[in-house]
Formats: structure tokens, C-alpha cells, sequence
């Protein structure tokens, strides 16, 4: 078996005059202008074909839909679903919020809102939160991790209400700690 070959400046030039021969004796032969137009007409009438097909799908769509909801009515599909025949909850209070708030209290989401006031909320609860630690140390980490997200905060554009909500002295916070723990 042989390694590679080393190249040989005759041999390429001898290939590159066959290639360049090839290509000019294909730019002699003549061009079947009729058979290229005939093609490119077909391509046209083929692209016309699907969009007029695409267009019909989307003018009709709307009827294949309604056909399936009769088809469900039919087959008593809605029969019995709760609120049948009542008017929907919160579509009558006028409030234009009425989905969103259905959708907090459905979901259950009770971070939504401005950093402000969830700081505010977590403030009036720290003390509780700090109750339920064991040592020193926890309640340290959890006032000065406390303490770095009301600086934080108060770097950035407020987005609400202002932010009222003060650092707390982590001394002063352990030693309140130990004496809600003696008593």
C-alpha cells in the first residue's frame, strides 16, 4: 500500500486543462430554451397550486372546527360540566383584572409583587423565622442575608412603592434572639 502521493505540478495542470476544457465544451453545447421555460412555468403553477391550497385551508379551517364541536355536542361531550348553563365567576364584577387575580388566588402565587413590598412582608415575619433557629450562627447568616437584600434593593430603580423597609443590627437581632429564647 502506498503513502500519499507527492504532488505533481504536471499532473494538476494537466487535470485543471481537462476541467476547463469540460466546462467550455458544456457552455458550447445549446441551451434547450423551451424545455427550461416549460420547467420553470410547471414550478410557477405548482407554487400557485399551494398557496391557492394553503389559503383554502385557512378559509375553511373555521368550518372543520364547528363540524368538530357539533360532532362533541352530538356525542353529549358538555353534557353535565360544571357551571352549565350559569353565568362564569368574576366575568360580571367589571374589574378588567378579573382573569388575573382568578389566576394568583387559583394558582396560589404569592410572590408577585413589587420588591418592596415582599421585603416589607418578610421584615414583619423575620422575627418568627428567627425563633425557629437553633444557634447563633443561623440566625446571623439569616439577618445579614436579610440585611444584603434591602441594600440590594435599594440599588435598584424602585418598581413600586418605596422601599421603607431598614437594615437590621445583627447583634441586636441575636441578643433580642436569646431573650425571646429564655423566656
Amino acid at each position: 500500500m502506498r503513502d500519499r502521493e507527492a504532488p505533481d505540478p504536471v499532473r494538476d495542470a494537466a487535470r485543471y486543462a481537462a476541467a476547463r476544457d469540460d466546462a467550455n465544451r458544456a457552455a458550447d453545447t445549446p441551451v434547450d430554451v423551451a424545455h427550461r421555460a416549460a420547467e420553470h412555468e410547471e414550478r410557477e403553477r405548482e407554487e400557485r397550486r399551494a398557496e391557492r391550497r394553503r389559503r383554502d385551508r385557512a378559509a375553511t379551517q373555521h368550518l372543520w372546527v364547528e363540524r368538530r364541536i357539533v360532532e362533541a355536542q352530538e356525542r353529549g361531550d358538555f353534557d353535565d360540566l360544571p357551571l352549565a348553563g350559569k353565568p362564569i365567576p368574576g366575568l360580571t364584577s367589571g374589574d378588567p383584572d378579573w382573569w388575573t387575580k382568578a389566576l394568583i388566588e387559583r394558582e396560589r402565587l404569592s410572590d408577585l409583587a413589587p420588591e418592596s413590598v415582599l421585603l416589607r412582608r418578610e421584615d414583619a415575619a423575620l422575627d418568627g423565622r428567627l425563633d425557629a433557629l437553633w444557634d447563633e450562627a443561623a440566625v446571623r447568616d439569616a439577618v445579614e442575608e436579610f440585611n444584603a437584600r434591602v441594600l440590594t434593593a435599594r440599588c435598584r430603580p424602585a418598581d413600586g412603592p418605596p422601599l421603607v423597609t431598614l437594615v437590621r443590627d445583627v447583634e441586636a437581632e441575636v441578643a433580642r434572639w436569646r431573650e425571646r429564647r429564655r423566656a
